[in-house]
């Protein structure tokens, strides 16, 4: 009230400020920026690096060129599913680099979550810079960059740490940043922003609500070591559970739901057999904006069926807790 009163009474400010007035101010700002340059835009496919295309797209046409970097350690079947969309569905101009094997090379022996991260934001940079130059040369580096993230990565003035490194704030990133060639126009805004933004660019549903998916993918999901086995066991159970709470009813209704594969292995007894297998646990949390989240309560039918598909399906996990 005291905010309004002085914003609105004392110094008759308008609130003209919605979603609409951001669509059209930022296209503007990115034509200002750009001139008559090229865009290169890292596309993973989530919402944030999809709604930053669509609004490149409409500043600057033909002249943004889309990279979609497969690191090894994406949800099962992911790279297919993002390269029909974006390229039958929303008609871009997208480069599929397959990486998988490098990555997996590097984060060899590695299970520091820290030290994953910065692998994989420093090769990404690396591919991303490499399939930039088959493509000739480009002017800027657009990213699907948000406000948490920001805060995330650096101390900021205030009761702040630096939660943890993004891969949109490496080195590298920073370096081009600081030479003013890094286009970031969802900066200043929260994920419940940029659903709603999508909404507007007419972007489907599917998309929009889609959970937020780490940049260092399945690599932090995976508690230790990354391994190929230990990825392949991780992409189906994700597999079983996404299409679960889907079928439940439960996925928008959820911030994000994620399996982890834990570096222990416990006795069980399959059928008639004792095993001694991998254990899964299950995180689901709800929140709005992502600087706060809570844990979600799922009834315990639905985690039972999610708990009984993944001991049975799954090669190697014997206990989901």
């Amino acid at each position: 009230k005291v905010l309004s009163n002085f914003l609105f009474g004392i110094c008759r400010l308008k609130p003209t400020w919605n979603m609409e007035s951001f669509i059209e101010s930022s296209v503007n700002a990115i034509k200002n920026e750009v001139g008559g340059g090229t865009v290169l835009l890292g596309l993973s496919g989530g919402v944030d690096s999809s709604v930053t295309a669509m609004l490149l797209q409409k500043a600057v046409g033909r002249r943004l060129y889309c990279v979609f970097v497969n690191n090894g350690v994406l949800r099962k079947d992911e790279e297919v599913t993002v390269m029909e969309r974006f390229r039958k569905h929303m008609n871009l101009d997208i480069v599929y680099a397959d990486a998988s094997k490098l990555f997996l090379s590097k984060l060899k022996g590695v299970t520091d979550p820290e030290k994953k991260r910065r692998i994989i934001g420093r090769e990404f940079i690396n591919v991303f810079m490499e399939e930039a130059k088959k493509q000739g040369s480009f002017d800027f580096l657009a990213q699907g960059t948000l406000y948490p993230d920001v805060i995330e990565s650096v101390s900021t003035k205030g009761p702040s740490d630096t939660i943890k490194s993004h891969h949109n704030r490496v080195p590298e990133v920073l370096k081009l940043i600081k030479s003013g060639r890094v286009i970031e126009p969802l900066k200043e805004l929260f994920k419940d922003e940029v659903r709603e933004l999508g909404k507007l660019l007419g972007m489907p549903d599917e998309l929009i609500h889609r959970h937020p998916f780490p940049g260092p993918g399945l690599a932090i999901r995976i508690v230790g070591e990354v391994t190929p086995e230990r990825i392949r066991v991780l992409q189906e159970t994700d597999d079983i559970l996404v299409s679960e709470i889907k079928a439940a009813g439960y996925y928008n209704k959820l911030w994000q739901i994620f399996a982890v594969f834990l570096p222990v292995k416990s006795v069980g007894v399959m059928g008639d057999k004792r095993t001694y297998e991998n254990v899964i646990a299950l995180r689901g949390v709800t929140s709005v904006d992502a600087m706060t989240a809570d844990w979600a309560y799922l009834p315990e039918d639905l985690l039972r069926r999610v708990s009984n598909r993944i001991i049975n399906e799954v090669k190697g996990v014997n206990r989901v807790v």
